[in-house]
């Protein structure tokens, strides 16, 4: 069964580069992206990883904790490592999980057999403190992935999980933001007491709520 948008994120335990990781302890209380690689010693996995380790400081602002997965073997991560710090200018900064037996793999559907038997898809899991999807992206093997838009929809999802607000096409952090059909005008009235820009009465525009 596919992994499906508020399904519980399955637990798992793997060896990694930073030990061994118990999936739902490591989260416990954070939010997570877990993302998969088709192959060690790949060119676009290289940049990914690279990139990622740039962002951690993103990440860490977020309260978000980045585990990539490969089905390679531990030590072949080691040095796979030293090829990102060189050509990348970044060091591998988040734990690499050594899913060698395909398992999580398999957990999470990363592998489509129409694309590869062996090798998954470049998936993207962002999950939820209370250890539910909240977003899922994939991509074909030769795609990189872009973790500007991860971050972005992040913001989307830590704003909207606070506020009764969803966000527009395209929008960034520090845009305005719509009040969701549920909350009536007089309870936006309460909450919004500057008032709101209303284009249709289910279009209602107002500034990015604080805190």
């Amino acid at each position: 069964m596919a992994i499906l948008i508020g399904d519980t994120a399955p637990d798992f335990t793997l060896e990694s580069t930073e030990g061994t990781i118990h999936f739902h302890d490591y989260i416990e209380g954070s939010w997570a992206v877990l993302f998969s690689h088709p192959k060690n010693f790949t060119p676009v996995c290289t940049t990914e990883l690279g990139y990622t380790a740039k962002l951690k400081p993103e990440f860490e602002k977020r309260g978000v904790k980045v585990l990539g997965l490969s089905v390679d073997k531990l030590e072949d991560h080691g040095g796979w490592a030293k090829d990102i710090e060189e050509t990348q200018g970044a060091a591998l900064n988040f734990p690499l999980l050594a899913d060698t037996e395909g398992k999580v793999a398999r957990l999470y559907d990363m592998i489509h057999p129409n694309a590869d038997n062996t090798l998954t898809v470049r998936s993207v899991f962002v999950v939820g403190p209370d250890k539910k999807v909240k977003l899922k992206i994939e991509y074909p093997a030769s795609t990189g992935r872009n973790f500007d838009e991860v971050l972005r929809v992040i913001d989307s999802l830590q704003l909207t999980a606070k506020h009764q607000v969803a966000t527009p096409v395209n929008w960034k952090s520090g845009e305005d933001v719509i009040i969701v059909p549920a909350v009536s005008n007089e309870q936006a009235k309460t909450k919004y007491p500057e008032g709101w820009k209303e284009l249709k009465p289910y279009l209602r525009i107002v500034p990015q709520p604080r805190g």
